[in-house]
């Protein structure tokens, strides 16, 4: 399904996303070395539920997991890159913590991601990881707006990643949104130009490059939800949700 939504419906998005914006920076304020992961969690089903919104994942069941995600955000990790389940994990000085948060507010969602270094340790290669997902991220953004096609989008975004070296997995990507999470179309970290949907005004997409240090491939915890690099190497993810408009693209998940 792939849903426009109507002023009334864009207007409790940005709502949403400013939401889902907030929560994420102050969780990134409070995730420090010492810091355990089920802490994180915790903060978020708090800070969602005084918010009157809904989480997206915790009741969440998709084919690429097992059975409910039954936590509130998404906590990966160094090598870990998606839905990573928060577990007794305390945070060390160093680590690459990517959080992933998806609320629905006033009958609409969005979806948003941050990569960041805990601690006082900023490896470089982690640093240039992070910053290549956000210059991506940006370049799709631009990209985006009324009559553009999702090819362009994907080729946009690919094409930093490839000049940055770093392999491109294509079996998850970004994605429509709107009502639910997790809607068409699918909006690849790598295309063709020209190709695909064209976007409309009112259209809310998820753009969200991911990487892996080494590899292209993904392995599966036993959790049966996160998926980690093959190799052990590190990742970053960075994510906003936008809204089509008629002059471009705005991004609802935009910190204050």
């Amino acid at each position: 399904m792939i849903e426009i939504l109507n002023p009334a419906e864009l207007a409790r998005a940005k709502d949403t996303g400013a939401l889902v914006a907030g929560i994420l920076q102050t969780l990134k304020r409070r995730s420090a070395v010492g810091t355990n992961l089920l802490d994180i969690d915790r903060w978020a089903e708090t800070m969602i539920a005084e918010a009157g919104a809904q989480s997206c994942y915790v009741d969440y069941e998709a084919s690429f997991g097992r059975g409910p995600f039954g936590h509130y955000i998404c906590t990966a990790v160094n090598d870990a890159v998606l839905h990573g389940m928060p577990y007794d994990y305390t945070l060390a000085d160093g680590d690459l913590l990517t959080l992933d948060l998806a609320v629905s507010q006033g009958g609409v969602a969005a979806d948003s991601a941050i990569s960041f270094i805990v601690g006082e340790s900023k490896p470089p290669e982690s640093v240039a990881m992070i910053d290549a997902t956000e210059r991506a991220l940006s370049a799709g953004i631009a990209a985006a707006g009324p009559g553009a096609r999702i090819g362009d989008i994907s080729h946009a975004i690919g094409s930093v990643l490839s000049e940055a070296e770093y392999p491109i997995n294509t079996e998850f990507g970004g994605h429509g949104i709107g009502s639910t999470m997790h809607q068409d179309p699918h909006v690849s970290n790598t295309g063709r130009p020209g190709r695909g949907y064209t976007l409309r005004p009112g259209l809310l997409l998820a753009l969200e490059p991911w990487v892996m240090a080494d590899t292209a491939e993904l392995v599966t915890d036993a959790d049966g939800w996160t998926l980690r690099s093959a190799t052990g190497c590190r990742t970053a993810h960075s994510e906003h949700t936008i809204a089509i408009t008629n002059d471009g693209a705005e991004i609802l998940t935009l910190p204050k």
